[in-house]
């Protein structure tokens, strides 16, 4: 019951003009950069940061969250008609959604995607709704060596599973955890790596390293590949609406894809990609029309595009009531948590209750204006695929550098963000994963801080970070993330 009058409390918050206005706006800037292809919502968010420091949190979250799913809505659109995914989480709408669309199923396509996506989203927003409190309350019973274990494991999980290799994944991530070290030590008072350089007392500015490898290295990347050819868009042909066939064919991907995203995206490293890739997988097993799939079944879009919106729900779960960041997106509004000093985790519920039920409330919200914008509207969406790559991606590159500017005022941090901006995009060239460097440098502080209390409190005793069954269990996962692909690897040579 609490719960419920909670939520209450939120969409009172919501349902203000101000904040109804804030949910709009992401909600379109999300459907617009989730069909812009290359242009994902972490670099929204990224570029969104320096000019929203004047805008109080909740209303910068309600935005934010808005752009969240927006991205999610908008990337099936180009997966559909130009066999572009948006968004990583799009890819395999495209295998399907392009075919209906050359068949003259266009708008079937896109209507079972932003149906699918609206149902998704509504009910992993209800799962999220009353899992984050329980989390919550379970989070109070962690200790500094909890702590310190759960970001091991997020370390882990993340440079394992993203990215070509392990190797390349602990790379990045240890180019992050250097990163996230520099600067002045809290407990001893000694500057670390700063060269002798006095604007890196502070440590390197979170909001230049995220703008530097989603902004620049991205323009650079895209720079670098860039033909001149133009996509061709296929014209939405069809019915304006689903036949009911195709409504008894999709909703019980609907609901499957809900059932495999939404846990997904609670875990590091499940991400976007994983569960639309495991639903995608079970609807073509369970389907009967198994002939279709590769010509245009409409299970094959359904159940992805339902993954794909309920893991973004999920990924807000260890956000909120952790701290913890699951994928790229969530590690930079992590980053926006503590823009405004803010430190997501289960005092978050008690101290900001505002903040963070007025955020859940705007999911639901943003959810039924996506769907009344990518219905109706998705001709004058498409439109926007007509933008020019080089004017589009100029904008962002200037928008990025006034953001930067008008934040710190600092030619040396324009500098620091050329510099990190090549190595984002040598990193791009080489198959090196940007997000465990991003949550190496965001959750560095948290995990050396939850070591050094726990040490402590130990008197210095290292078996004081084995001595609880919750930090045992997060390091044997870790430990199971690192070694287990290994060994069935050796297993499966052996066989």
């Amino acid at each position: 019951m609490d719960t419920l009058a909670l939520l209450l409390h939120g969409f009172e918050v919501a349902l203000t003009p101000s904040n109804l206005m804030w949910a709009l706006v992401g909600s379109i800037l999300g459907t617009a950069i989730g069909i812009l292809p290359g242009i994902g919502p972490a670099l929204t968010i990224a570029l969104l940061l320096p000019v929203t420091v004047s805008v109080g949190p909740v209303s910068a979250f309600i935005m934010f969250a808005g752009v969240l799913y927006g991205a999610m809505y908008g990337g099936s659109t180009t997966s559909i008609l130009i066999n572009t995914p948006g968004e990583a989480g799009s890819m395999m709408t495209a295998l399907e959604g392009n075919k209906m669309a050359r068949a003259g199923r266009g708008a079937a396509a896109l209507a079972t995607a932003a149906i699918g996506s609206f149902v998704a989203g509504t009910i992993a927003t209800l799962l999220l709704t009353f899992a984050a409190p329980v989390v919550a309350e379970l989070a109070f019973l962690l200790k500094p060596a909890d702590y310190f274990a759960l970001t091991v494991l997020a370390f882990t999980s993340v440079a394992v599973v993203m990215g070509a290799s392990r190797v390349r994944g602990f790379v990045s991530l240890f180019i992050g955890l250097a990163l996230g070290v520099i600067g002045i030590d809290a407990m001893t008072g000694q500057p670390r790596m700063t060269f002798g350089i006095a604007a890196l007392l502070d440590g390197v500015e979170l909001t230049v390293v995220l703008v530097s490898l989603f902004a620049v290295g991205e323009i650079l990347y895209v720079a670098s590949r860039y033909s001149y050819g133009q996509d061709e868009i296929v014209a939405i042909k069809g019915k304006a609406f689903m036949t009911r066939d195709d409504w008894r064919r999709s909703w019980k991907p609907w609901l499957r894809g809900t059932a495999i995203g939404f846990p997904i995206g609670t875990i590091p490293g499940g991400g976007s990609e994983i569960p639309t890739m495991l639903s995608y997988t079970l609807e073509k097993k369970l389907s009967r029309h198994k002939d279709e799939f590769g010509k245009g079944a409409i299970e094959g879009v359904a159940g992805p595009e339902a993954a794909n919106n309920a893991s973004a729900a999920g990924i807000l779960v260890p956000l909120l009531t952790l701290g913890l960041p699951t994928s790229a997106t969530a590690a930079i509004l992590l980053a926006a948590f503590q823009n405004y000093g803010l430190q997501p985790g289960p005092f978050l519920f008690t101290s900001n209750p505002e903040l963070v039920w007025g955020l859940i409330a705007s999911l639901y919200i943003g959810n039924a204006m996506l769907l009344v914008l990518n219905l109706p509207l998705v001709g004058i969406w498409v439109k926007l695929l007509q933008i020019p790559r080089p004017q589009l991606y100029a904008g962002i590159l200037v928008f990025a550098l006034m953001g930067i500017w008008g934040v710190s005022g600092s030619v040396f941090e324009l500098g620091l963000m050329a510099a990190l901006g090549v190595v984002g995009y040598v990193m791009r060239v080489y198959g090196f994963p940007i997000p465990p460097l991003l949550i190496g440098v965001i959750l560095v502080p948290l995990a050396e801080n939850q070591l050094r209390t726990a040490l402590a409190s130990g008197q210095g005793r290292v078996s004081v970070l084995f001595e609880t069954p919750i930090s045992i269990t997060f390091l044997a996962l870790a430990f199971l993330f690192l070694f287990l692909p290994v060994l069935l690897k050796r297993v499966k040579k052996g066989g």
